[in-house]
């Protein structure tokens, strides 16, 4: 008698990689080689991290629409988006900070899986979550963009009114007032939006793309 899944599924069942008495991990029969042919592109997760303000979901929606007039699939992962979701039962410790960004680079992971480029926007403070980020996305996919207003031009703007609510004691743990913020060492792309108007920002990081061959 055959295998009820046919030759493909036996095959895949077979490859699987056992995490524990009753889990299994299953290979399936489509490679990221195959997709990344198919869609012209290498998934990949760029990751944005600077402080509320320096226009990380700015540039990463701006992205996402100049990819699909490329007939490119791409994704946004808005932190403040993913907190009213996924992230909704989460407040702003350290630890739950951790955990919304370890939330959402296993999502950028998997969206990678499915061969789509990932802009992730999230403040992500700590130097050591963002690392956590880049091991669960993987190295080789993971690009960190590092978007670096200072707290002067990102309070200058506040579209949210946060850092006014933020001076005024009305939000604690807010980053740049009352919680720090690490800069990366050594980012992929480094962005200055006090500078730089959108456009400008959103062709350099095409370029890169174009150039690292995240797009061909």
């Amino acid at each position: 008698m055959g295998h009820p899944y046919g030759t493909e599924g036996r095959a895949a069942f077979e490859a699987s990689v056992s995490f524990g008495r009753d889990i299994f991990k299953h290979r399936g029969a489509v490679s990221p080689p195959d997709r990344a042919r198919l869609l012209g592109q290498r998934a990949t997760t760029i990751w944005f991290t600077g402080l509320s303000g320096a226009g990380k979901s700015t540039l990463a929606y701006e992205m996402e629409r100049r990819l699909l007039a490329q007939r490119r699939l791409s994704y946004v992962l808005d932190g403040d988006n993913l907190r009213h979701h996924l992230n909704s039962d989460l407040g702003f410790s350290a630890q739950d900070r951790r955990e919304n960004i370890r939330r959402t680079a296993e999502v950028a992971s998997l969206m990678n899986d499915a061969g789509l480029i990932v802009f992730s926007a999230l403040i992500s403070p700590s130097r050591e979550d963002r690392s956590m980020a880049r091991a669960i996305v993987g190295d080789a996919r993971f690009v960190e963009v590092y978007m670096s207003a200072d707290v002067s031009t990102c309070e200058g703007r506040d579209p949210k009114g946060l850092y006014a609510k933020a001076r005024a004691g009305l939000i604690s743990q807010f980053t740049g007032i009352t919680s720090p913020y690490e800069e990366p060492e050594a980012p992929t792309l480094c962005i200055d939006t006090g500078r730089m108007n959108l456009d400008e920002a959103a062709d350099e990081l095409m370029q890169l793309l174009w150039s690292s061959g995240v797009l061909h």
